[in-house]
């Protein structure tokens, strides 16, 4: 175990007066893992210090104190914490202003490339070192928690843990790019050039709830799998890799479509799975310009909808790449203005049963869960020291579940993979993966 030291803990609250309310959550928010997600973004030692920049003043906790303080005031929902309307009631944001974690550390014995070079690994050690943790099921929790942590090499990480329930990735990325901007010195309206748009009761139900779709994704019964022993491992998806996979798919293909079909198809080979048996894909779908009227694109909250596409693993074996792909395809243009309607108004009809939405922690080995992060500003993170060299999820919460990111602040550097799976399998995913 790597010696992690804590220099410094302390609440950052708004740096000016913030709206004292409850803000409601929808239903896509509480359909949501309850848990903060973990994520690491790993900044090299400057190799020399810029003319404009003071080398000592490197990753200066109170610049970045400062800066969150004023981030804080929009993106207030942040400095609040987990609530129940009434006793037992519905989860909220108690919007209290009392601040976000903010907690400086040192890592004497860590150098950055050795964790975040081509070797990285998410695991529970990682985020135990690198991300604050806090109880995250039930209120009164944070709903936002950062740590920088100073390396050995004269690198640091800064490690994030914002509660789900308030955002999806866009949300959190959007939330980055401002802090990160206020922190270079610009005006809040340089920073934050279209504010967040808070409002979530534009995802209510329909009174009286009517879906009219099937939404098997969100139901318990496909996630029965045990608990497994699983390890997490990135995969680099060079430009002459993507190149070939996408040959073997239809012109137009998207770079998640192409991804996702060659890794469900390695990953029934590597588990071994029987011709005959059905295979499930998860896939996310942001639905900001998907509703009619569309949402705000700066929609904060979670504008993530859940789609289930089930083929015969024989057909993911043996069909053409491009019909997988095409298949994921149909699956994401399936979500429009009256599939989430009915996902929102489903999980209405659930919650009054008393039932949970399921979470997803515990897939089946059949089933893969694929989040694209592409085209996302991961890497818009420039404190005033540079762009992050490396920004991943610190831990990956179950077998079977997949990031697809880009591997770098340039576009040439490709694509990534992160990918848990059960240690027994490593070695002929790989080699299928990379054709071997």
């Amino acid at each position: 175990m790597m010696k992690v030291e804590v220099v410094e803990s302390t609440l950052v609250a708004p740096s000016e007066e913030t709206p004292r309310r409850a803000l409601w959550l929808s239903n896509l928010d509480l359909a949501v893992p309850k848990t903060h997600t973990p994520l690491v973004y790993y900044y090299p030692a400057p190799a020399t210090a810029a003319p404009d920049t003071d080398s000592a003043d490197f990753f200066s906790p109170e610049r970045l104190k400062a800066a969150l303080a004023k981030a804080l005031v929009l993106f207030y929902p942040l400095a609040g914490r987990l609530g129940r309307e009434g006793e037992g009631g519905r989860l909220q944001i108690d919007c209290n202003g009392e601040g976000a974690l903010f907690v400086v550390a040192r890592a004497p014995d860590v150098a950055g490339e050795d964790l975040f070079g081509s070797g990285y690994e998410p695991s529970p050690e990682i985020r135990r070192m690198f991300v604050p943790f806090a109880p995250s099921g039930d209120p009164p929790c944070h709903m936002a928690m950062f740590q920088v942590t100073f390396l050995k090499c004269g690198g640091v990480v800064l490690g994030t843990g914002i509660h789900h329930v308030t955002m999806d990735g866009m949300g959190a990325f959007h939330f980055i790019q401002t802090w990160t901007g206020l922190a270079r010195g610009l005006s809040l309206s340089e920073a934050c050039p279209s504010p967040p748009f808070h409002d979530r009761t534009l995802l209510r139900a329909r009174s009286p709830p009517r879906p009219e779709f099937e939404h098997p994704v969100y139901s318990p019964a496909y996630l029965n799998g045990a608990p497994r022993p699983f390890v997490t491992r990135v995969y680099s998806v060079s430009q002459k890799l993507l190149a070939d996979i996408k040959s073997r798919c239809a012109p137009g293909v998207s770079t998640y479509g192409a991804v996702t079909a060659h890794l469900w198809r390695c990953m029934c080979v590597a588990r071994g799975l029987a011709p005959g048996s059905d295979t499930r894909l998860r896939v996310p779908a942001n639905i900001r310009h998907r509703l009619r009227p569309q949402l705000p694109r700066q929609f904060f909250g979670n504008a993530i909808v859940r789609d289930l596409v089930t083929v015969k693993v024989g057909d993911v074996l043996s069909q053409p790449l491009g019909y997988v792909a095409d298949t994921i395809r149909k699956a994401v243009d399936h979500v429009d203005d009256a599939y989430t309607r009915s996902v929102i108004d489903y999980l209405e009809v659930e919650s009054e049963k008393g039932s949970q939405a399921a979470r997803g922690q515990l897939m089946p080995e059949s089933d893969l869960w694929v989040v694209s992060w592409l085209g996302m500003p991961m890497y818009d993170a420039d404190f005033g020291w540079g762009a992050p060299r490396f920004v991943a999820p610190a831990q990956m919460f179950g077998s079977g579940t997949a990031y697809v990111t880009q591997r770098g602040a340039d576009r040439d550097d490709g694509i990534a993979v992160l990918f848990a799976l059960e240690p027994e399998y490593l070695q002929c995913f790989q080699d299928v993966f990379y054709g071997e």
